[in-house]
């Protein structure tokens, strides 16, 4: 992984951060993390100064999430229906439950976008119900770049901080992540245990 954001930061400078960024927001197993303690890194061994490599990464990431944005708009709200046709009588939900669910998402839309900004894989998927309830496309993206502008500046800096060390950083995140990912899926159990309780009544 090193050697390749090496060869790309090394020869694409500014636009390979650019690019790494906003494949991470369509194909997560990308971490964020790891492009922008790295990038930060860099910031002490080329040219590339840490407000640059912020900026860059932050118009990467709203690049991605916005293409995200557009396919929650236009294309996910037909494919969940499909499934739900097709697997309906299999899953615990039916398409009463995805416009509940949209209706939910509405009312906390701005928080939601905002917020999921900091938590790993789902700061790339909330572009996408963002786009299925149709959310004011200036409020996505300020909501958007102002929380990203965040999470890109603090691991930019600390990984330029760490130098040589920037791993360090990666393994502090990667416990964060394994956190937080144990959060959402206690969240979506109890989500599914109230939706099938709810179900039986």
């Amino acid at each position: 992984m090193e050697s390749l954001l090496t060869y790309i930061i090394n020869n694409f400078g500014r636009l390979g951060i650019a690019f790494l960024m906003a494949l991470e927001n369509v194909f997560p197993p990308l971490p964020s993390e790891v492009v922008l303690s790295f990038g930060g890194f860099m910031t002490t061994q080329s040219s590339l100064g840490v407000t640059g490599v912020v900026v860059s990464a932050t118009i990467g990431s709203v690049g991605g999430a916005t293409v995200l944005y557009y396919f929650g708009k236009f294309q996910a709200q037909k494919r969940m229906e499909k499934i739900v046709d097709k697997w309906g009588h299999i899953l615990p939900i039916d398409k009463e439950d995805i416009y509940k669910t949209n209706d939910w998402f509405s009312k906390f839309q701005s928080v939601a976008v905002f917020i999921c900004r900091f938590i790993p894989v789902m700061r790339s998927i909330i572009s996408i119900p963002a786009g299925m309830v149709h959310m004011n496309i200036l409020l996505f993206l300020t909501l958007t770049t102002v929380g990203t502008l965040i999470w890109n500046t603090v691991l930019v800096y600390l990984g330029a901080s760490a130098g040589g060390s920037w791993q360090t950083i990666v393994g502090y995140m990667d416990i964060y992540s394994k956190i937080m990912y144990g959060i959402l899926i206690a969240v979506v159990i109890i989500l599914i245990f109230l939706l099938i309780k709810k179900k039986k009544r």
